[in-house]
């Protein structure tokens, strides 16, 4: 009996403890093992490879073509429907039933010709004898319902009508006033007032003062300005007269008409090529809000 625990006879109900299954194993290693080992030993299985469907027998199952109708007679479906009803009449005990007369047919309104049984006394269109009719007691009488809804109209309701009080007017702006007077009555005193309101030591406006303003000063007196300029006569427009210039035809100019060729771009050192001078270059601006918060 081990000395903590269980023994193996009253944990399992064995005498000794079993042995395991694996003891004694060979270790198989898994590094680069197949998967199905079965697959690359002995001989596999070899198809005979695919047929291509065609009109000759080797590409289907058969070996020969199979008919679906093969040995079926012709069957002629009037002759059979004929046989068939030959046979059904021989299951018949007698002759075909016939009734001995024909359907009678009524003559007119109110003919029974044709019927089985006749007339009715229940259908008969003579008239019952009936008592006397006596009419019922009358009722009380009422006065018929006056017209109109109540609102309006006098003496419809069944008390007596409320008398009708008009308001005032302006009546909430009144009360409002009365109720503010004898809130003043109630009151003892003015309002408390502190002498000792604190205050702060910087201005809220930095522009009040207390001094008093000075004078306001007069404004200058306005010199008179001059007239302006107007010439004696107006400007002459210009027309075939050559009214409006000085000369009364314009010089000509005998020099011919030459078209005036363009030279070409000099890249020598004599005639260099204008290039302007570079700009002022941007530098980084510090942001207002950035200089208020180290202010």
């Amino acid at each position: 009996m081990p000395a903590e625990g269980k023994s193996d006879m009253e944990r399992i109900g064995l005498f000794s403890k079993m042995g395991y299954v694996t003891i004694g194993d060979k270790y198989v290693s898994h590094y680069m093992r197949p998967f199905n080992e079965a697959a690359s030993k002995n001989r596999q299985m070899l198809p005979g490879g695919t047929k291509t469907l065609s009109a000759l027998q080797a590409g289907y199952f058969e070996p020969q073509f199979v008919r679906i109708f093969d040995g079926e007679a012709y069957s002629n479906p009037v002759q059979l429907r004929r046989r068939y009803r030959l046979a059904e009449s021989k299951k018949n005990l007698g002759k075909a039933f016939l009734p001995s007369n024909g359907d009678k047919l009524p003559c007119g309104l109110g003919s029974y010709y044709g019927t089985i049984g006749g007339s009715y006394a229940y259908f008969s269109p003579q008239l019952k004898a009936r008592e006397r009719y006596i009419p019922p007691g009358k009722n009380f009488y009422t006065n018929p319902g006056k017209k109109g809804t109540g609102y309006g109209y006098a003496n419809l309701t069944i008390g007596e009508q409320f008398p009708h009080e008009p308001d005032g007017y302006e009546v909430e702006r009144i009360n409002a006033k009365k109720a503010q007077e004898e809130h003043k009555r109630l009151l003892k005193g003015g309002p408390f007032k502190l002498n000792l309101y604190p205050q702060e030591y910087f201005d809220m406006n930095p522009y009040f003062n207390e001094k008093p303003l000075p004078p306001v000063k007069k404004p200058p007196p306005e010199k008179p300005v001059a007239p302006p300029f107007k010439p004696s006569s107006p400007a002459k427009k210009s027309g075939g007269m050559k009214g409006g210039t000085f000369d009364p035809y314009p010089s000509h100019s005998a020099d011919p008409y030459v078209i005036k060729k363009s030279e070409a771009v000099a890249t020598n050192k004599e005639r260099k090529i204008f290039h302007p001078p570079a700009g002022p270059k941007s530098r980084p601006v510090t942001s207002i809000i950035t200089l208020n918060v180290t202010r």
